[in-house]
């Protein structure tokens, strides 16, 4: 595809996003079916079609990386140029993909946007643009609700600024790309870290424009946020879905030598790990093949072949969103999820909970949907010699007519 340099937009995507609880880094979560990343590259390429879309990356996320860049339309898809690298702070991290943006042509207006906000729309986008062209550097920022505080090392109150002339600033926020690029360079040849690109700018001595943000363009950090993204996007109504489906999925996994079991996205302690290409979650890849039976679409190693070395030591997390994508690409959503655990151990019941969490997150589903269960053999078989793990799973699908 052949770029305009008018407008690059820099999606940032390097971090791992540890307040957002255990699993995938939040960008590559699940959100209503669809990965964070993806839904932020898909709304932002929605409001500026004519931008080049570059995305930098962790050096270790490239399979995830390439799993959300799936989920994309095929327009979307071609806006996208090869990702750049992070580094070890979001600031190298952003100046290594503007580096690379201007390798590739330097536009003249570059966005430099969080992965983890997937509403930016189309009139944010045209502010930050604008913001850009008539003031070289720019931030979107929403008022505040909240009195503010400033306290001093003892927690007592020192000052409370006038909230009328503060901002909570978002992004994207927008520059002409030779200020930023100059400004991003002298931040690293001096040594200094700053938390976002605003201040790297006004450290060069560009004053930085606020423009109006987007209360909906909130960042997801925490679970909370997770759970207001999922009632953002609301789901379609069972009664709009006539079309009732089952699928039923089966896994088996052996032991090996390690210290955690994976099941259902959440770390077991145990003596023993499981073996498998991936990271062996027996229960997810159970739940996997009966949502993909569900809609006959095959098994988990038809769309992620074993033979794949991309996919060694993957989460199974993507195999099951894409799964859940799948089925949201029809119009249609997941109603139930009822599996099973067959294991002497590790004891499944003091985990459950936090299971059942896990899989509705990544399902994009109320956890009310999602029930786990386990048994044993009562010592019969190859579970109940402590071999292995299995694991059976029914997923009830609902499709339009």
């Amino acid at each position: 595809m052949v770029f305009q340099n008018e407008l690059s937009i820099l999606v940032v995507a390097g971090g791992r996003g540890s307040r957002a609880g255990e699993g995938l880094p939040k960008q590559y979560r699940s959100v209503a079916g669809m990965s964070v990343l993806a839904r932020t590259m898909q709304a932002m390429h929605a409001a500026a079609p004519q931008a080049r879309l570059k995305v930098v990356i962790h050096p270790d996320d490239r399979a995830l990386y390439e799993v959300s860049v799936a989920e994309l339309g095929a327009s979307a898809r071609a806006a996208l140029s090869e990702p750049a690298l992070g580094g070890a702070m979001r600031q190298e991290s952003v100046r290594n993909g503007l580096e690379a943006l201007d390798r590739e042509g330097a536009p003249r207006i570059v966005l430099i946007h969080d992965a983890a906000r997937p509403f930016a729309d189309a009139p944010l986008v045209a502010r930050a643009v604008e913001a850009a062209r008539d003031h070289g550097a720019a931030v979107p920022g929403v008022p505040l609700n909240d009195t503010v505080k400033e306290i001093d090392a003892s927690g007592f109150v020192v000052a409370t600024p006038d909230r009328a002339r503060l901002r909570a600033v978002q992004t994207p926020q927008s520059f002409r790309f030779p200020l930023i690029l100059a400004a991003h360079r002298a931040a690293a040849a001096g040594g200094r870290e700053y938390t976002d690109d605003a201040m790297i700018a006004e450290a060069a001595g560009h004053a930085v424009f606020v423009f109006p943000g987007s209360p909906d363009n909130f960042k997801l950090t925490t679970p909370e946020d997770f759970a207001r993204a999922m009632d953002q996007l609301k789901a379609p109504s069972l009664a709009a879905l006539p079309d009732v489906r089952m699928g039923q999925g089966y896994d088996v996994h052996a032991f090996a030598e390690g210290d955690k079991v994976w099941l259902g996205g959440v770390a077991i302690p145990h003596s023993h790990a499981l073996a498998g290409h991936s990271d062996a979650d027996v229960l997810m890849h159970a739940i996997t093949d009966a949502v993909l039976g569900a809609i006959a679409e095959g098994d988990i190693g038809a769309h992620f072949p074993p033979s794949d070395p991309q996919w060694k030591g993957a989460a199974s997390e993507i195999f099951l969103a894409h799964a859940c994508k799948l089925v949201r690409d029809r119009g249609g959503m997941i109603a139930h999820i009822d599996a099973t655990v067959v294991c002497e151990a590790p004891k499944v019941g003091p985990h459950r909970e936090a299971i059942r969490e896990s899989l509705a997150r990544i399902m994009g589903l109320d956890v009310g949907r999602v029930a786990i269960k386990a048994t044993t053999t009562e010592r019969l078989g190859f579970t109940g010699r402590r071999e292995g793990i299995a694991a059976l799973a029914i997923a009830t699908v609902r499709l339009p007519e």
